[in-house]
């Protein structure tokens, strides 16, 4: 299984080579007052990981949020299982 994900990591990491040679024309990006000329695929490699970057932050958030509301909420009283009061017993037919 170990190899299957590492030969999928490495098809993947060629197709993103190719996809960066093959775009090399020059852009000029823009941010919070910066200016810096680069490549295309570059610059929307760039634009991938910083999505990622906070996917990961946003998700890591959320877990840790989960977490804390799950570990404030009471312990039920009775540790068996779920309550009895929601079973019903079977009785004798007629």
């Amino acid at each position: 299984m170990i190899w299957v994900a590492v030969s999928a990591g490495l098809v993947l990491l060629i197709l993103l080579i190719i996809f960066i040679l093959q775009n090399q024309d020059r852009v000029t990006v823009h941010y919070f007052g910066a200016a810096a000329e680069l490549s295309l695929g570059m610059a929307l490699f760039i634009a991938a990981v910083a999505g990622g970057v906070l996917v990961a932050i946003s998700g890591t958030a959320r877990i840790l949020q989960l977490r804390n509301q799950r570990r404030r909420r009471p312990i039920p009283s009775n540790p068996s299982g779920p309550s009895a009061a929601g079973r019903h017993e079977a009785t004798p037919g007629p």
